[in-house]
């Protein structure tokens, strides 16, 4: 998924951010986009495992029911708290009457929720984002320092590639398990990995996604996982790989400051780095 209006989206083999944003402002930055509102029973929550309940409102005034399906899912929801941490990537439940329902994990603090979106009438795919506050003491963590590789339990991912302002760049994703090359990655939504970008400070969001599709022929189920991206601005950004083996999924999280320079021919990644982080096993399924 991407979120920018207009844009038409085919097979996974042509999609790319640089078609979806081309360096424009990425998505998210609004409640309000072409006619479609985000609304949020409320956006003042409870710390915890909790559901939450919103409404996609239509240039109509009432809730929309009919989407097209975008990567196996209707709506893609995102949670992320306003330091970067506590990433969540889930699918909520859709009424008849347009109300959507998803559980989250909930820590104290200023959270933003992303979603994401193609109304049946729009021409084109939307993120819309909208700020919660979660009650109790707040405790912001610092952005995690720049490296090339993020630990999630037994695996490694390894990040390599450079991402540049206003023009497409590509990311190579590596995912190894115990110091051995998975090659055996299960889709996920239609992908080996999944990958959510977004900038430091206002929190603007790109969603990309591989190059190639399972089942093309000519993708490998890993350890690679190609990307091509590309950064709006300057800046400093926050890379989420969502990927699927053994049944589970998992989320790789990586710090990236853009660059200027010329990718460095011996495969260095200067501006990758990363920790990683288990994904809830609730938020897979759904």
């Amino acid at each position: 998924m991407t979120n920018h209006p207009g844009h038409e989206r085919t097979d996974h083999g042509a999609h790319g951010a640089h078609e979806a944003h081309g360096g424009a402002r990425p998505g998210g930055l609004s409640v309000s986009e072409s006619g479609y509102t985000l609304e949020l029973d409320s956006t003042i929550l409870t710390a915890g495992a909790r559901s939450i309940t919103f409404r996609v409102i239509g240039p109509d005034g009432r809730a929309v029911t009919e989407f097209r399906s975008e990567h196996d899912k209707e709506l893609h929801f995102i949670a992320v708290r306003r330091d970067t941490t506590g990433f969540q990537h889930v699918h909520p439940v859709r009424d008849e009457k347009g109300t959507w329902s998803v559980e989250l994990t909930l820590e104290p603090g200023d959270w933003r929720f992303f979603a994401d979106i193609h109304p049946a009438d729009h021409d084109g795919a939307l993120t819309l984002g909208i700020d919660a506050a979660v009650a109790g003491t707040y405790d912001p963590r610092p952005l995690p320092e720049v490296t090339g590789t993020a630990r999630v339990g037994a695996y490694t991912v390894a990040l390599d590639g450079e991402l540049l302002p206003g023009e497409p760049s590509g990311l190579t994703l590596t995912v190894s398990r115990d110091g051995r090359p998975v090659t055996d990655l299960q889709p996920y939504l239609a992908a080996y990995g999944h990958l959510v970008a977004l900038r430091v400070g206002d929190l603007g969001y790109l969603h990309v996604h591989p190059e190639g599709a399972p089942g093309d022929g000519a993708t490998a189920p890993g350890p690679e996982i190609a990307f091509v991206a590309v950064a709006p601005t300057a800046g400093t950004y926050r890379l989420y790989l969502d990927f699927q083996h053994d049944g589970v999924v998992r989320t790789a999280e990586f710090t990236v400051r853009t660059s200027t320079a010329a990718p460095d021919p011996d495969g260095g990644s200067p501006a990758a780095s990363g920790h990683g982080s288990h994904h809830h096993g609730h938020h897979a399924h759904h």
